[in-house]
């Protein structure tokens, strides 16, 4: 089975690819993957001195410049941000946007997250990427060859929206490369310095940002890191390509450290 080197990271708003899985990104550009950036929202709620439609503004072209520094496409799939439902126009243009760029290799959110726009956009992409590969499939764009691989990125605490433990991310990718490269994306989301002081008490996001791989790295041993865990129910196939293709970053923990 061949999986193309085309990876579609999905997440709800921008700034969530930075802060959940740039720093591994990096480091899978840097092995001739292709990378494009799609958010389900423009992230409007996301503003404390703004409105929402300047948010949108701000936000969209803090997006631009960020994938920019891994050379990628970013793309908007225009959902209300706060107000994300799962609908079958929804998931027929992400099979759409899977199948132009050819993806290989998808990762989203985890389902178990604290934010419900996360935990829809996961859903959302799960069914997307099951049906991408199949002809009947009423979009234009011609079916994969393959099921894309789905991954999914840790969310802001190893918890469930109710505060219990989670199982075991499936794998830790050392980011102590990257980490530079990860904050000069999460600095272009200026505006969510405020919200994030305001929503999550947070006086230095980028810190606190850079302080959580820290903690990551500490589970497994190294100075930062960044937590995967990969689809392998039915239907996907169990390939661990990003794994064997990041086999020296790779790192693993048992259950029992995740719950202390």
């Amino acid at each position: 089975m061949e999986f193309n080197k085309s990876i579609l990271v999905v997440q709800a708003h921008p700034d969530d690819t930075e802060a959940w899985c740039s720093g591994t990104l990096k480091l899978l550009k840097d092995r001739g993957y292709k990378i494009t950036i799609a958010t389900m929202t423009a992230g409007g709620m996301g503003g404390i001195n703004s409105t929402e439609e300047d948010t949108i503004r701000i936000r969209r072209e803090e997006a631009k410049k960020a994938a920019v520094v891994l050379d990628a496409e970013y793309v908007c799939l225009e959902q209300s941000d706060g107000f994300l439902f799962d609908n079958r126009e929804l998931r027929l243009k992400l099979i759409s946007l899977m199948r132009r760029v050819k993806a290989g290799i998808v990762f989203t959110h985890l389902n178990w997250d604290y934010h419900s726009d996360h935990r829809t956009t996961a859903v959302i992409c799960d069914a997307a990427a099951m049906i991408s590969s199949l002809p009947n499939a009423p979009v234009e764009e011609e079916p994969l060859a393959v099921t894309p691989l789905l991954y999914h990125t840790a969310p802001m605490t190893l918890s469930d929206p109710l505060g219990a433990s989670i199982p075991a991310p499936h794998f830790f990718i050392d980011i102590g490369e990257t980490i530079e490269t990860k904050m000069e994306m999460l600095a272009y989301h200026v505006s969510q310095q405020e919200l994030m002081k305001h929503m999550h008490k947070m006086d230095d996001f980028f810190g606190e940002m850079k302080k959580y791989n820290k903690e990551l790295g500490n589970m497994c041993g190294v100075p930062y890191a960044e937590c995967f865990w990969q689809q392998l129910g039915g239907g996907y196939q169990k390939d661990p390509q990003v794994q064997n293709e990041l086999k020296e970053y790779l790192y693993k923990i048992k259950q029992e450290k995740i719950n202390g």
